[in-house]
């Protein structure tokens, strides 16, 4: 299962990319938990800069724009490529 975290302070646009990630797991039919994170000092664990950020697996994979949904497509499917198989 893919561990997913959208980073910011609760902005619109942090709204806007938790949707838009919401929708992208759903339409690839993947295990995902999708979370929000407002606490600052966890931007710091991942040098989030700008909000808002995108979490993959603990990875910041996006920072500081809202990534279109082919992005963000790309973006959960090379983490599912890159997750450890049992």
């Amino acid at each position: 299962m893919l561990s997913i975290k959208i980073l910011g302070p609760g902005c619109s646009n942090c709204q806007r990319l938790h949707e838009s990630t919401l929708q992208a797991v759903q339409m690839l039919g993947v295990e995902a938990s999708v979370e929000k994170v407002t606490d600052y000092s966890e931007f710091l664990k991942y040098k989030l800069l700008a909000t808002p950020g995108l979490v993959i697996n603990e990875r910041l994979v996006c920072a500081g724009r809202i990534p279109d949904q082919a992005e963000i497509v790309t973006f959960v499917t090379t983490a599912l490529s890159e997750a450890p198989t049992d």
